[in-house]
Order: C-alpha cells, then structure tokens, then sequence
C-alpha cells in the first residue's frame, strides 16, 4: 500500500506516530476520449485564454473568484502556512458512541498502522478503545484540506473515516416535492411490512457485484477477440399502478425463491399476508335490496 499520510494521532498528553492508507480502492473501468477519424487519444491542455500561450505547471497558482473576474490570489506556501503543524497531527477531540453519528456524514476510510516505536502506544488506545465500546472524533488536514474525522477499531487495526462539518450537511427541508403529511392505508403498510421481513438478511458484502463493470469488461475483452457483440434487450416492466397488487405480486415472488438466511416467512407470517391481500381484495357484502310490493288497483 502507498502511504499517503505520516503523523501522530493526539490524545491528551500521549503522541502515537502513525502511517495512514487508503482503505478503498476505485475499480472504475477508465476509458479514453479519442478522435474518432484516426483512433487517436485526445489531449487536454492548460491554455490561458488573454495570452494564447500554453500556461506551464509553474506558471499556475491557486485564486479565489470573490467577484465576477475577480480574484486574491494564493501561493503553494501560503496555503500551507494555514495547516501549519496540525497537518501532521490527527488530534483526538472527543470519544462518542458509533451509533450516534449518521451515515451521511461519512466520505472515506483509510488505515493506520504504528510507525517508528509507536507499537505501544498504537496497541494500548486501539485496546483501550475497544474495551470502552467508544470511538473518537478528531481534526485532521489532508492536502490543504481540513476534515473531521472518526478513528475506530477494524480488527487488530486502526482506521479513520473522514466525516463532513454540519455545515456541509444539507438539509432534509431543502428537498423539493417532500409529502407534508404521511397517510398511509393500514392493509399496503401491512402488506409492506411483511415484504421487508421476505426480503431481510444478513449483510454479505461479498455477494454484491458491479454489473455495469463485468459487463463492460466482457465487451471490452469481446472487442480485442474480434467477436461480435450483441446486447441483450432489455425487459420490460409493468407499470402496476394497483399499490396492493404490487405489494401481492412481489410477495408472491419472494416466497418462490430460497428463502435468505435470517429472513422467510413463517406460517403465521403467511397466514397475515393472505388475511391483509384478501381484506384488500375483497369487496364489501351489500345489503340485499328489499322490493316494496306493488300497490294493488281496485277497478
């Protein structure tokens, strides 16, 4: 693995050197962009528009556009003032529980392992936080950018998970077209329900694949055999606009395929399937129509 971090994580008084790694990698399949006439790949260069000269990495620095066209403009080693010593020190602020942090304030997770003669020091706060159940909450900068981040136990290691400020959070009431109320028909959130517990299961990362990436490199390795390539057309679904149907429909379905481990129906589980989908169904009885007999004419 490349190191693309060297510092010391900061708890209190105690300094524990570390190394830090990227923990993910992208498996993204990189294309070219290519001039289609001649096959040739096509180049990208920084050209400054007023001199009409090509602008040589040198020549480049850093600005901020505070008004249109204008800008204060920033020095390598300006920018680094600003991180100063704390670029190479991860200081632990706080220790919370896991649980409290929401998963979208997440970006990245790296690795850290001891470095020099930190192994002592590495070993005790990796122990020390796994017997607490606690993780910590520290302040980090990596390449010029600052970041709060979590370190927590994976195994016999310590990783680090950048997370967003709340200020780069969104907020939920910005989101266009959101329900101001939630009604729900009691039989579908039944029906509902029960199709969640159908399809739960252990979490198995491994049984998860990216489609789009096989399939793409079977083409490209179809295209350097010189074989034909033919696309599979694509299914069409039906637009069931019955909500109860669907909910019917996908149950069905659920219950003929191997049942997931943890997951299934059991027969009391069925039997309130079947009750929700034909109370759902079922029409209610009329009343029988009562005929008033025909007044009798005397002549």
């Amino acid at each position: 693995m490349h190191t693309v971090w060297k510092g010391a994580i900061s708890f209190g008084l105690v300094h524990v050197p570390v190394k830090m790694f990227s923990a993910t990698e992208d498996k993204d399949i990189s294309l070219r962009m290519l001039h289609r006439p001649c096959g040739s790949p096509i180049s990208y260069v920084k050209r400054c528009p007023s001199c009409d000269t090509e602008a040589e990495w040198d020549d480049i620095v850093k600005g901020y556009e505070y008004d249109k066209g204008r800008f204060v403009v920033f020095e390598k080693d300006e920018l680094e003032q600003l991180a100063g010593e704390k670029s190479r020190m991860l200081q632990i602020i706080d220790f919370v529980d896991l649980k409290e942090i929401d998963p979208i304030y997440f970006q990245k997770t790296y690795y850290l392992s001891p470095d020099q003669a930190g192994g002592n020091a590495y070993n005790l706060l990796m122990q020390a936080m796994l017997e607490s159940g606690k993780i910590g909450i520290a302040k980090i900068s990596i390449r010029s950018k600052s970041s709060l981040a979590a370190i927590r136990v994976m195994g016999n290691c310590l990783a680090m998970e950048t997370i967003f400020y709340p200020d780069e959070i969104r907020p939920v009431s910005q989101v266009p077209g959101l329900p101001e109320a939630v009604n729900v028909n009691d039989k579908e959130l039944t029906m509902a329900k029960l199709l969640i517990e159908q399809l739960s299961t252990p979490f198995e990362p491994t049984k998860y694949t990216d489609d789009y990436r096989v399939n793409l490199m079977e083409m490209i390795n179809s295209k350097i055999a010189g074989e034909e390539i033919r696309v599979a057309p694509e299914q069409e679904q039906a637009n069931v606009i019955d909500l109860m149907a669907a909910l019917q429909a996908s149950l069905e379905t659920s219950k003929v395929a191997p049942a997931p481990a943890g997951g299934g129906l059991d027969t009391g589980a069925a039997d309130k399937v079947k009750a929700a989908a034909d109370g759902a169904k079922t029409p209610k009885p009329r009343k029988p129509r009562t005929t008033k007999p025909k007044k009798e004419t005397v002549s």
